[in-house]
């Protein structure tokens, strides 16, 4: 029997979806906003998936029309980010508890990072599903069920042998971090945040104002410093794919 709620999934860049569009059965692609929206379904779920293009504004316009087009009733947004915390290593994966906007700054008139008129800093995701995908992500990191998906040099090539899952805060920026200087900066001025990325918090907002159930999932694929951009570029071709892939199949399931 189908399950009649639609979930919207996201990620930022091709990468990041394409192997998730490519499992959909009876897929229907629309183009809405200079953005192509592919409707199908993953088993008995009927999903709308789509890549936002990179920044906030971007993720923004799509998950609105997600909202508002597909009135899609769950958001998942997933996608890679740069490592903060020193406990976060390359390959390993974040759930959001919450996120934050960390170049947004109206002070004086509202405090550094508060969003204006909202009177938010933190928006916080669906704390149940999130407590759950941990749990499924967890499984899939173990070293014996990571191989079945991809090869041990291809996890060599980029140092992973452990990942972890770890659930905790995510920040988003218009900003591409790769400076050490950038990535001191911020964990001098937010401790409590473990990666950086470019959409997830914009999406959060939208998701809180249309009090929309979502959940924010990022893989670790770089330090955030000045070897960033190599790691990223490396990391999206030959990892992230099927990391996205099959943590949606097991969150679908």
């Amino acid at each position: 029997m189908q399950n009649s709620e639609i979930i919207g999934i996201l990620g930022a860049i091709p990468q990041e979806v394409n192997g998730i569009i490519n499992l959909l059965k009876g897929t229907i692609e629309k183009k809405i906003g200079n953005r192509t929206y592919y409707e199908g379904y993953l088993g008995n779920q009927k999903v709308v998936v789509v890549y936002s293009r990179i920044g906030k504004v971007a993720a923004a316009v799509t998950v609105s029309t997600l909202l508002l087009e597909y009135k899609v009733s769950k958001i998942i947004f997933i996608g890679v980010a740069g490592g903060i915390h020193s406990d976060i290593k390359i390959g390993d994966v974040v759930v959001a508890s919450n996120l934050v906007q960390y170049d947004m700054d109206a002070s004086p008139l509202r405090p550094k990072y508060e969003i204006p008129l909202l009177g938010k800093t933190y928006f916080n995701t669906d704390q149940d599903w999130s407590h759950e995908i941990v749990s499924k992500i967890n499984s899939l990191l173990q070293p014996e069920t990571l191989s079945q998906h991809i090869s041990k040099d291809e996890l060599s090539k980029f140092e992973i042998t452990a990942p972890k899952v770890h659930f905790g805060t995510i920040a988003s920026g218009d900003q591409f971090f790769s400076t050490q200087n950038q990535k001191d900066t911020l964990h001098n001025s937010l401790p409590e945040v473990l990666c950086v990325e470019m959409e997830g918090a914009a999406i959060a907002q939208v998701c809180y104002e249309f009090n929309t159930p979502f959940i924010v999932i990022r893989t670790i694929s770089d330090n955030a410093n000045q070897e960033a951009s190599f790691s990223f570029q490396s990391f999206v071709e030959e990892i992230s794919l099927t990391y996205g892939k099959e943590i949606i199949k097991m969150i679908i399931e």
